[in-house]
């Protein structure tokens, strides 16, 4: 160990002065911020010196290997997924949809009904989740689908304010308690009080609004609720940013599942309805561990799990057109190479060199007569020209890499 705590401070003359004896070593590494001659620390220690990182989180990825941290896999906050359309299904319908989001990561199957209709079916539909195990909640406000639910054994009622409070006090489930309609967090801390009064257990919903329609009064709403209430359950719905915003779900469950970590938020609501939601359930999953092992690592979430990097890709090194060219020159025979640059796709064999970004033209360049080698390249130069498109690294007869939606990986 050297006397010093600063990387940056660690000038090649410093170290070359102190490390005298490479100890049984046969390489030293030096931190990526070192100045200076590194010759002179190789004379010293008379072993090779290589620079590392700058970063020390960044050593794993240097040497190759995945980052291991303390507690991947592990979460605090519970899944909600919301069957929206629960009150029209028949029972079988309901339960291949929650074995769908149990798959995915649910951890509550919340039945969506009419918010002042009766729900005729609710019994049966509670009763037959709860034989398989598992937890259930029903967002209502009408009397009759409450009480036939709680009867069922619910284990969450969502939502109670001024309108419903008044069944509080004979249910057996717990409530999610949320401000009156148009009023703010003095509203909730009223309802609040009101069923904790009545011993009901209760978990509080500030309610997350859409963007562009009090979003970042909602957030601050559910950062003073939890500064308020240390010790309280909190609920948060994410399906007003996921369903009701032209983008796809994935960076906004990740942006969103940071946050519900940093509030320490208890339970998040979401479903998958509009088409590109699709797969909401899961990327809350992979986003609740990614960030809970951050913040229990005190580290960035990055370079710990890739799996939520989907359309785009992870870093990845591209080839540059002179170093494609030095290789063709190598090139002894016929066979059609494809490679992929930051703008363009590349073909080459020995007897040409073809670049471009349309594959059609690239095809018809190439002449090919063979059925079957034209199948072939048709399928590689679409896959190249995508990879391109999108920012993804190419690699000829495999598959674009998607994320999470390749369907491995270990959560750990």
């Amino acid at each position: 160990m050297l006397p010093s705590s600063v990387a940056a401070l660690m000038r090649a003359e410093w170290i070359a002065r102190r490390l005298t004896d490479s100890r049984g070593c046969t390489t030293v590494m030096v931190p990526g911020l070192c100045r200076g001659d590194l010759a002179l620390i190789e004379e010293a220690a008379g072993v090779p010196v290589v620079k590392g990182p700058k970063d020390l989180l960044d050593l794993p990825q240097y040497f190759g290997r995945e980052r291991v941290l303390r507690g991947y896999g592990g979460y605090h906050v519970r899944i909600l997924a919301e069957i929206v359309d629960a009150w029209n299904l028949p029972v079988a319908e309901v339960l291949a949809r929650a074995e769908y989001y149990r798959a995915a990561g649910a951890d509550v199957i919340d039945l969506g009904c009419p918010p002042m209709e009766p729900y005729d079916g609710v019994e049966a539909a509670v009763t037959a989740l709860k034989e398989r195990d598992f937890a259930v909640s029903i967002d209502t406000f009408e009397p009759r689908t409450i009480r036939a639910a709680d009867a069922a054994g619910v284990d969450l009622l969502l939502s109670v304010n001024r309108q419903n409070i008044d069944l509080v006090p004979d249910l057996r489930c717990k409530v999610v308690v949320i401000p009156d309609f148009g009023e703010g967090l003095e509203s909730l801390e009223r309802n609040a009080a009101e069923v904790a009064a009545t011993g009901v257990p209760y978990v509080l919903d500030p309610i997350l609004d859409p963007l562009g329609f009090g979003f970042t009064a909602a957030v601050e709403r559910y950062a003073e609720t939890r500064r308020r209430h240390p010790e309280a359950e909190i609920l948060m719905g994410v399906g007003n940013l996921t369903e009701l915003t032209d983008v796809d779900s994935t960076g906004v469950n990740a942006v969103m599942a940071g946050v519900i970590e940093e509030l320490h938020i208890d339970y998040v609501l979401t479903t998958e309805v509009i088409s590109w939601a699709a797969g909401a359930v899961r990327e809350l999953d992979l986003a609740r561990k990614l960030m809970y092992c951050a913040r229990e690592n005190r580290v960035p979430p990055k370079s710990i799990d890739d799996r939520l990097v989907a359309l785009k890709d992870v870093p990845f090194r591209r080839y540059t057109e002179d170093e494609l060219r030095s290789m063709q020159a190598k090139v002894k025979d016929r066979n059609l190479r494809i490679f992929t640059g930051a703008d363009r796709v590349y073909v080459f064999n020995r007897d040409l060199f073809l670049e471009g970004t349309d594959p059609r033209e690239m095809f018809a360049a190439l002449q090919v007569d063979d059925a079957g080698h034209a199948f072939y390249l048709g399928r590689e130069l679409e896959r190249a020209a995508l990879a391109v498109k999108l920012g993804k690294k190419y690699v000829q007869e495999s598959p674009l890499r998607w994320g999470y939606l390749d369907g491995d990986g270990d959560d750990g």
